[in-house]
């Protein structure tokens, strides 16, 4: 019978210190450069060691993205309670360091299942909590009728379709149709598609 490998605590000073090196690799080069001899000796030990608390990679990235999802949760849990969700959500979104380590977990996800449902989880999680603080909330969030910026506009309709793809890529789909849905009755008002050439109102003329 084959004995079961050891795995260094959870708890353990050095794991945390491992993780911290590790986030900050990803950071600095790329979820691509995180490897057991590079994170070693980012970390000042040897690649045993860092095997020893992570038996392989997958182990690693988990361990990553969940202690990045405890600390986003929680967060994100404390900044509702100011019953002001949507600013809280815009500071939360508006973490350059946050955002810039969402986006090489989300591209570490593409490669990797085990990472993609646990963001994916995640990302569920934390819209879920912002939608409930959202009915809660005694504040009206119709959308102002103020005029709107062609160069806002021209993000709004380039950036949105991107997260959207991002985030179907990892299997998060809160909110995705009905934004769509927005967007297409936008686009309908100020410019109608034309009628197709050989339908009858295409070939009418005006009496």
């Amino acid at each position: 019978m084959t004995t079961p490998r050891r795995v260094g605590a959870q708890k353990s000073k050095t794991r945390t210190i491992l993780l911290d090196r590790a986030e900050r690799l990803m950071l600095d080069e790329g979820y691509a450069a995180v490897t057991y001899r590079v994170l070693a000796a980012k970390a000042g030990v040897t690649p045993g060691l860092v095997q020893y608390y992570f038996p392989t990679l997958d182990d690693l990235f988990l361990a990553l993205v969940r202690r990045r999802s405890e600390q986003t949760v929680g967060a994100l849990v404390k900044a509702l309670e100011t019953r002001q969700p949507l600013r809280a959500l815009w500071e939360f979104a508006n973490n350059p360091t946050a955002a810039a380590l969402i986006a090489e977990l989300t591209a570490l996800a593409n490669h990797r299942k085990a990472i993609r449902t646990e963001i994916a989880e995640v990302g569920e999680k934390a819209r879920a909590l912002i939608l409930d603080a959202l009915e809660e909330s005694p504040g009206d969030y119709t959308f102002p009728t103020e005029p709107i910026s062609p160069e806002v506009l021209v993000f709004l309709v380039t950036s949105i379709p991107r997260m959207i793809l991002m985030e179907q890529a990892v299997g998060m789909s809160t909110g995705h149709a009905p934004t769509l849905d927005l967007l297409e009755r936008y686009l309908d008002r100020v410019e109608p598609r034309a009628a197709p050439v050989d339908s009858p109102e295409a070939g009418s003329t005006p009496s």
